[in-house]
């Protein structure tokens, strides 16, 4: 979603490869927390486990998130995320309310509905995304001021944990467990707080349902609309990044990576690209074929590799590996945004920096016209 005047990071992207952060769930890892750490005083009488809800320390351990996205940023990431991949009242239900499953009822579109109406999910959704926005915002102005550097706060807008595109009752191809509206309502309450915190970017990412996105999108142009942002020349730039599997698709909307472009393209995001699901070897043609039809900035940022329980990130690349795969992409023409996901620790991102230094980004100016 463009806005009328050029922002800041396009001005980059057009310059040299901009960096974005790594894996926040990895990192918090290695700080070897526990669930008493997560609940706090708070959250210490919650009936559910919590250690899984990494938004939640945003608000228990603001110190310990603060100090990932310092170290994201000494790294080189110019584009930091804000801890909020679920901070929406679909996705904290499944760590405070009970699933009917368990008592031989179904979650539906009435379930959800008391989800969307419950006050003490939609206040917890709203304070994770602002105050997680409001904790990148002060260390990515530090980091700014003491570098020289603009660096950037991307709210992130993680899929959710349902699905509009597939039914979970393989009896009823037509079922859906929530509506496009409940999912679009949550998503606008997240948006609302993100800009709220001091975010520059909104980022729909890891999308692997196309229909959840479009939600997602929807939610993003209503917020700009209702809230004065779009006649005040205010809106956020809109990245967009897709999760494929191995034979290119969208795992749950399964649309190729044409097809999932077709289907953003009216957004006019600031990028579109691929992160998650692929290492970065197995990523390589869809990132190409992607940076052939898109007309907008491209962005990467893969796991690093596959999943591996033994090793200390609990994926198989270390950061030299990855360094040598996202070089190759920036070689290959094909990226204007390159990071890590899943497994990607500061030393990954700083590795992927210094080896994508001096590489010329994907030009966008073939693209002019078509823009």
């Amino acid at each position: 979603m463009s806005t009328a005047s050029k922002h800041p990071l396009e001005n980059i992207l057009e310059s040299r490869i901009a960096i974005i952060d790594g894996a926040m769930g990895t990192t918090i890892r290695t700080y070897g927390l526990k669930e008493v750490d997560i609940r706090g005083e708070r959250f210490k009488d919650s009936k559910k486990d919590l250690l899984n809800n990494g938004d939640l320390f945003s608000l228990t351990q603001p110190k310990m998130i603060g100090d990932i996205h310092r170290r994201f940023l000494e790294a080189g990431a110019d584009i930091i995320e804000t801890n909020t991949f679920g901070a929406t009242s679909i996705s904290q239900s499944e760590f405070f309310v009970d699933d009917p499953r368990e008592h031989g009822g179904r979650k539906d579109p009435e379930f959800y509905q008391k989800i969307i109406e419950d006050k003490f999910l939609g206040n917890l959704a709203s304070e994770i995304n602002e105050q997680s926005a409001r904790q990148c915002r002060e260390w990515a102005d530090r980091v700014a001021n003491e570098t020289g550097r603009q660096r950037f706060v991307a709210g992130a807008i993680g899929p959710l944990t349902v699905s509009l595109s597939n039914s979970p009752d393989a009896d009823d191809s037509g079922f859906r467990v929530v509506t496009f509206d409940q999912v679009k309502t949550a998503y606008a309450q997240q948006v609302r707080a993100l800009i709220a915190g001091g975010s520059d970017l909104l980022l729909v990412e890891t999308i692997f349902d196309s229909l959840n996105a479009k939600a997602a999108l929807v939610a993003i142009r209503e917020v700009f609309e209702q809230d004065g942002l779009t006649a005040n020349n205010n809106e956020l730039p809109v990245m967009i990044s897709a999760a494929v599997g191995r034979g290119g698709e969208t795992m749950i909307s399964a649309q190729t990576v044409e097809a999932f472009w077709n289907a953003v393209e009216h957004a006019k995001p600031l990028s579109v690209g691929l992160n998650c699901s692929l290492g970065p070897d197995l990523m390589y043609p869809f990132l190409e074929e992607l940076s052939e039809k898109a007309n907008v900035a491209i962005s990467a940022y893969p796991n690093a590799g596959l999943p591996n329980p033994l090793s200390p990130t609990g994926f198989d690349l270390e950061p030299e590996d990855m360094a040598r795969y996202l070089g190759d992409f920036a070689r290959g023409g094909l990226i204007n945004i390159a990071g890590g996901c899943c497994g990607n620790t500061p030393e990954h991102i700083a590795a992927i920096a210094t080896a994508l230094e001096g590489q010329h980004p994907r030009k966008l100016s073939k693209f002019e016209v078509a823009a």
